[in-house]
Formats: C-alpha cells, structure tokens, sequence
C-alpha cells in the first residue's frame, strides 16, 4: 500500500491503491484517476473523486497486485475494466 506521508507520486498518473482515507488526499488532488481494491460507492476513494472530477474505479479486489509501476493502461468508466496495453 502506498505510503501518502512518504512516497512520491507525480502529478498526472494514476492513483492505485489498497484504499484511500482522508490523509491521501494530497495525492489524490495530483491523481488523473484512482485505482483501489476496496471499497463501494460510498468509500472514500469514490467520494473525493467525485469531488474532484476524477475517475475512479473502485472495489477491484486484485488491482494492485494486478498493476505494476509503469504499467500502460486503458479503463472503460462505463463497465469498470481495466485493461493494460
């Protein structure tokens, strides 16, 4: 899981993460999307990306084991796939 008090994470990629809690916040603003293996709608990562205008695809179950640094990826928002290219 990423660390939000000490990794960096560079303004444009996306976020992808076990879950997020409010101290992730500063990473997320940086986000251009949010990954996460948990959650639901009303999960944190799915609130403050709708606060921002972010995509968010939320409760993957395997996304970062799934996804590595680097990765190139493409996410449908309407289905929730996510699929490396």
């Amino acid at each position: 899981m990423i660390d939000p008090h000490n990794d960096r994470f560079p303004e444009g990629k996306i976020l992808v993460t076990t879950m997020t809690r409010p101290d992730f916040v500063h990473l997320i603003k940086k986000a251009k999307a949010i990954i996460t293996d948990e959650g639901g709608i009303t999960s944190h990562a799915a609130i403050v990306s709708r606060e921002f205008g972010i995509p968010c695809v939320i409760g993957t179950k395997n996304g970062t084991r799934m996804l590595k640094t680097g990765d190139k990826i493409k996410i449908n928002m309407k289905t929730g796939e996510i699929i490396k290219v």
